[in-house]
């Protein structure tokens, strides 16, 4: 067993070390009130059955409660209290230098917690070693000067999560959808170079990936372009072609048909857009961004965004090859094809591709291909889209953050702008918590949902002020040169902060353990869905009311957590014990997810996920777990056309996993050894994490950089949706 000690490494557990605490404040203790040596050591067993019963990690913090408790329970207040305020006096010494010990734990390369923070970052490498270290420093500074005392003790007990915290104190945004179309088209300017509009498709796929690199070290969320952008270049480089090749072949003497010569240009037009999709996808992978991340980048892929006639079947043409080199993978550091985690891909099933007859039906049957084989693309229903977006289709930013619709026409030309647009930031309340801390009663639950809603509604204003006066000098890519805005220097951003131009998210969390804990069911069961759907409703009113009052565009979001489900059960347990349904596990459900442990079929689950997806206008995503499915491709389309009709987006989770050591390609195992999960491959054994690819959806997008133990649980405790 492991102890996560509280600058982050993990070390052996040992009881001594409890023996000694417990020894040191009984030693300090009038006769009368001290333990003897049976009763302590009684406490000690007690302890470390507990932390058995755990399953994991534990941390100094809750051995120190466990500690407490015990004491209480051996009816022994006076030592409980005295060791409480010991343990609080050493808290105060701690933080008047809080950041220190985090820090050497991360330049020593020993910071479990940071190596399991993010699947697609590397916590070894310089880049992402620099970025922990700057945000360690950043997220101080935060707790000590930005947010009030109730918020980060509310962040801390698991209450309520402030994401991405050590980037709060800085004029830095989330998430954002790039508008490549006006930089590709009107030009635009990275680190103090003017890049003019492209004269081919291949220079506007060289140009792409700069902005798309640029971007991301401007940010710290996801971005998201459009295949559409570049669309228009396809046609620039087949002029070029043409005028080419009746020059040569008049420099040679030879007489050649219109047609002939555009039977020629359109094979180089084809090779270079091969050329050009595959620059997109190999520098993606070969970017590295300030923060020590590949750019999270998705490419959303939908024909409507263009006139039908040739740009569109150019469109098809670029969104074919893509798929087809997704499909083909990319080779890991000993020449295998696997599958990348970016770029990630989103695709629009529409009427015009996804009944058998329709003319880019062949583009969906390719789609269903790569989803059996790479797990992407996600699916954006256009039909349902259009029913909840006031008729509009746009892509996430991301992974599914989803921009509130322009109702109101936010372009000059009073049409509806999507591209340019950002979020600002996200808190997520713990609804598990709120459930717990009820302890069932329902006036109690909306009390205490009025009080967390309020703290997480302080934290997003306090994201929000420290973004006003932010001038756009601060990340020219984004304010000065297209991708966002084109403002003169020295101008600030605070008029796209308002009036519905950029989102502000309220995240939530374990909508289905919450229900559990209140009603003693799931909310798939009718006697929980109302009260699930109350919850969501209640949510949806609070940043109604919020944005009505401040001119803000708050909106509720199915949170994407990925080290935070760690987090929120750690705290669960420590403050509750372990609750069946309800806190038994090292992480809780994602938003509205059905519960990854439930039996239920893929069309049931994405039908009644649908209701509540609905109700997450700020964004979220369904999955459903599919075995291997290559070598049934119809039934991956008949899951996608459900997608069509019922859910506006999902997406299809399968396994793509490769050992290094025997060449096994099956699924990589989860197994349990001292307390903690790890990857084995069940062909050759083996364990090490260096010299195998595991390539799972964690939460909306892909990771390969291996997970915290809390995701690891949930991806173990996944049951099929599939027969």
């Amino acid at each position: 067993m492991k102890i996560i000690k509280r600058d982050g490494r993990e070390v052996p557990f040992d009881l001594q070390k409890i023996k000694t605490a417990i020894d040191a404040a009984n030693a300090e203790m009038a006769d009368v009130d001290r333990l003897s040596d049976e009763e302590a050591g009684f406490i000690v067993q007690r302890i470390n059955e507990r932390c058995i019963e755990l399953g994991r990690s534990v941390s100094v913090e809750e051995i120190q409660d466990m500690v407490i408790d015990e004491l209480d329970q051996s009816d022994h207040d006076r030592l409980a209290r005295h060791y409480s305020n010991y343990r609080l006096r050493h808290a105060l010494l701690r933080k008047q230098n809080s950041t220190d010990a985090k820090i050497l734990s991360i330049l020593r390369h020993d910071n479990e917690l940071a190596k399991q923070e993010n699947a697609n970052k590397d916590p070894v490498i310089n880049s992402t070693m620099r970025d922990y270290l700057a945000s360690e420093v950043s997220e101080d500074i935060c707790r000590r000067y930005i947010f009030p005392e109730d918020v980060i003790r509310a962040h801390d007990e698991g209450m309520i999560h402030i994401h991405d915290m050590g980037y709060v104190s800085g004029t830095i945004t989330n998430c954002e959808l790039v508008n490549l179309e006006d930089m590709l088209q009107n030009g635009t300017v990275i680190t103090d170079t003017l890049i003019e509009k492209p004269h081919s498709f291949s220079t506007a796929c060289n140009i792409a990936t700069q902005i798309i690199a640029q971007v991301a070290s401007n940010t710290y969320g996801g971005q998201t372009i459009s295949l559409a952008h570049l669309a228009p270049f396809v046609d620039v480089s087949r002029q070029k072609y043409i005028t080419e090749i009746r020059d040569e072949f008049t420099a040679v003497g030879k007489d050649c048909s219109t047609e002939e010569i555009e039977r020629i240009a359109e094979m180089r037009v084809r090779r270079e857009v091969e050329r050009g999709i595959q620059t997109i996808q190999y520098q993606i992978q070969t970017l590295l961004t300030t923060n020590g991340q590949t750019p999270f980048v998705s490419v959303f892929m939908y024909l409507g965004e263009v006139k039908p006639g040739r740009v569109r079947d150019d469109l098809a043409l670029i969104i074919e090859e893509t798929l087809k080199q997704r499909i083909q993978g990319i080779k890991n550091e000993v020449g295998v094809w696997v599958s990348p985690a970016f770029p990630k891909l989103i695709y629009v099933l529409d009427e015009d591709n996804i009944a058998e007859d329709a003319p880019y039906r062949y583009l969906t049957e390719l789609a269903a291909k790569c989803s059996a084989k790479r797990m992407v693309p996600d699916y954006i229903s256009a039909k349902v889209m259009k029913q909840l977006k006031n008729g509009d289709v746009y892509t996430c930013m991301g992974c599914r953050a989803f921009l509130t619709p322009d109702t109101v026409g936010l372009s000059p030309d009073g049409s509806h702008k999507y591209y340019g647009r950002f979020n600002q930031g996200a808190v997520t309340i713990n609804l598990v918590d709120a459930a717990c801390s009820a302890d069932g009663n329902e006036d109690r639950f909306w009390k205490i949902m009025e009080e967390r809603t309020e703290l997480c509604h302080k934290a997003l204003r306090i994201r929000h002020e420290t973004l006003l006066g932010t001038p756009s000098d601060v990340a020219p890519i984004l304010w000065q040169h297209g991708a966002m805005a084109r403002l003169p220097k020295g101008a600030v951003i605070d008029p796209f902060l308002y009036d519905n131009y950029s989102t502000i998210s309220l995240g939530y969390a374990g909508l289905c353990e919450c229900v559990y804990r209140m009603k003693g069911v799931s909310h798939t069961d009718p006697a929980g869905h109302d009260f699930g759907i109350a919850v969501m409703e209640f949510l949806n009113e609070k940043c109604r009311a919020w944005r009505e009052a401040e001119n803000i565009s708050y909106s509720l979001y199915g949170t994407p957590m990925e080290s935070t489900t760690y987090k929120f059960a750690r705290c669960l347990q420590r403050r509750f014990g372990k609750i069946p349904h309800v806190t038994e596990k090292n992480y809780i459900t994602n938003s509205y997810h059905v519960h990854v442990t439930e039996p239920i079929d893929a069309f049931s689950k994405l039908a009644f996920e649908a209701e509540f997806q609905a109700l997450s206008p700020g964004g979220a995503i369904s999955y459903v777990e599919i075995p291997n499915m290559q070598n049934n491709l119809p039934a991956v389309l008949a899951i996608m056309k459900f997608i069509y009709d019922n859910i506006m987006y999902a997406e299809l989770n399968t396994k793509s996993d490769y050992c290094q050591v025997c060449g096994y390609d099956g699924e990589i195992r989860i197994v349990e050894e001292d307390g903690k999960l790890l990857w084995e491959c069940p062909n050759c054994g083996n364990r090490d994490e260096n010299r195998m690819n595991v390539c799972r959806r964690v939460c909306g997008y892909l990771g390969t950089n291996f997970f915290n133990q809390g995701r690891t649980a949930e991806i173990a405790d996944r049951v099929l949706h599939v027969d």
